[in-house]
């Protein structure tokens, strides 16, 4: 039983790892949203995106040594990865203040749930953008 569960994993390993880790991203937004919207008092789209540049981080470290396992031979190849990482990663933030701005303070949806359903769609779309564009290239 335990081989089978094991084989698996290995069979589908960065995909499981991408959704514990991204699973760890979304909690880290979430919390972070949350100190700085109720602890701070700060607005729905400065928390929003105060939430959005330590979750990047967050995720970028863990997508590249777990995840993707990528390497990069040069400087210039890891800042290359580095900036398109965060420039897809701006894309989906934008996308999620967006959709935090609309459904929080134009239609007065509750704010932790649309930030919750945000989260889902952004790791989707994370997952794709990585895969295809960032760390796809640079796997060993």
């Amino acid at each position: 039983m335990f081989r089978k569960v094991w084989e698996l994993f290995l069979k589908y390993k960065e995909m499981v790892l991408y959704l514990v880790f991204g699973g760890l991203t979304t909690l880290v937004n979430i919390v972070t949203y949350a100190l700085f919207a109720y602890v701070f008092n700060m607005g729905t789209v400065a928390s929003t995106a105060l939430a959005w540049i330590v979750s990047v981080i967050f995720a970028y470290i863990t997508n590249k040594i777990f995840v993707f396992e990528s390497k990069t031979d040069s400087l210039a190849m890891a800042v290359t990865e580095c900036v398109s990482f965060f420039g897809c990663r701006l894309a989906t933030g934008l996308l999620d203040v967006l959709i935090m701005f609309v459904s929080v303070n134009i239609l007065h949806f509750n704010d932790m749930v649309m930030k919750i359903l945000s989260n889902i769609l952004v790791i989707i779309l994370n997952y794709i953008f990585s895969k295809l564009f960032i760390f796809g290239k640079n796997k060993s």
